[in-house]
């Protein structure tokens, strides 16, 4: 089944060009000499980006190809102004980074509701022979042509604002905590790769306090080098405040499979590193307390850990104060502070980009749009001025 939740598009955007000026000279009954009356062209219109918090993902841009502003009117006599061109907005969801698709540089990001960046300039209307008149030249002969249009293929990425990102294998647990936690309802199956798509959930705290929980997929061993479902979600948790690792209870080696997440959460992001962690051990109802207390030595030592069952409901409580105390530690808002542009102003690493494309699947849910075949629909003839 085709779903709804699209979080990468790829299209061909075009600016308008502006309309060139008018050389006219003014010839009238009783007036045979007017003068000059060129009027200026109009500007052509831009492209601009707006977040808008009642989008939640991409899919209304899946299958908009081409975004084109309207170019600018021509001057005409009578020193008559071209019409500007009219401005494409395009609404996109907070958290919406912005990529050139062909050299992968990172053009600008979409964070808050109500933000609006303009992504292409509409070109100058040229200036009409009215303008060029002078003392010494009374009758110019001339006008300026409009400023060309501009034009880009841009890469569309969301990544998911939310507070908390669950990392981990497939059927560690994942799906499972975020329903227990909150009102969402992921889908929850004893086989890997249950979650095909990211969930976001709200997780109520004390007096009316709350935090947001992301769950992507699961990560397998290589997925920065496109295994399993591979990077395609990797950057939802790119913009997370705190990771919590995910682990069962009953893995044979609990440090080494928390030691290959990091390296994989290293490959994609080094920067992801510097994030706060904290491991939960999952379905410890499978497990008495003698044996916790004997994988307590086993575990890493340089990241807090909490044991939990989200089946039983046990250390849950433990787990959210756990969250919410890192959450609101003074290295962590201080380290979002510093580290909230170097994140999202990275240049794309376009070596990875036919894996990112290939993960999106060959069966028709096209969401990177071709535009090999992009036509200019409004390249129009100027008319001549009479």
């Amino acid at each position: 089944m085709e779903s709804n939740f699209v979080d990468y598009v790829k299209i061909c955007c075009r600016s308008g060009k502006g309309g060139k000026g008018s050389m006219h000279l003014r010839h009238v009954k009783y007036q045979p000499n007017g003068g000059p009356d060129g009027g200026d062209g109009g500007d052509g219109g831009s492209v601009y980006l707006r977040g808008n918090h009642n989008y939640w993902t991409l899919l209304h841009l899946k299958y908009q190809r081409h975004i084109f502003a309207q170019h600018g009117g021509n001057g005409g006599r009578d020193k008559c102004h071209g019409i500007k061109g009219k401005d494409e907005y395009i609404d996109v969801p907070c958290g919406t980074v912005v990529y050139n698709a062909e050299t992968g540089k990172y053009v600008c990001d979409v964070s808050y509701d109500g933000q609006v960046v303009c992504l292409l300039k509409g070109g100058r209307g040229g200036m009409g022979n009215f303008q060029f008149r002078s003392a010494t030249n009374q009758a110019p002969r001339y006008a300026q042509p409009g400023e060309p249009m501009q034009e880009m293929t841009v890469i569309l990425e969301l990544k998911l604002l939310a507070d908390v990102g669950l990392v981990g294998f497939p059927n560690a647990g994942k799906s499972t905590l975020l329903s227990a936690l909150s009102s969402a309802r992921p889908k929850i199956a004893n086989y890997p790769f249950t979650t095909l798509e990211p969930s976001l959930g709200i997780v109520g705290y004390h007096d009316k306090k709350s935090f947001v929980m992301a769950d992507i997929p699961g990560i397998i061993e290589g997925a920065s080098q496109g295994k399993g479902l591979g990077l395609r979600f990797l950057r939802h948790i790119e913009r997370n405040s705190l990771l919590l690792f995910m682990i069962p209870g009953d893995t044979d080696d609990i440090k080494h499979e928390y030691e290959v997440l990091l390296n994989e959460l290293e490959n994609f992001n080094p920067e992801m590193l510097d994030k706060h962690r904290v491991l939960a051990v999952t379905k410890c109802d499978l497990l008495d307390e003698e044996l916790i207390d004997l994988l307590r030595d086993t575990l890493p030592d340089d990241v807090q850990t909490v044991f939990i069952s989200a089946v039983t409901g046990k250390g849950l409580n433990e787990l959210k104060d756990v969250l919410w105390a890192e959450l609101n530690s003074e290295s962590n808002k201080l380290q979002s502070i510093t580290s909230e542009d170097t994140l999202v102003h990275r240049d794309k690493d376009m070596s990875r980009f036919a894996l990112e494309m290939a993960s999106e699947g060959e069966d028709g849910d096209i969401v990177f749009i071709d535009d090999d075949a992009v036509e200019d629909l409004d390249d129009f003839e100027y008319e001549d001025e009479q």
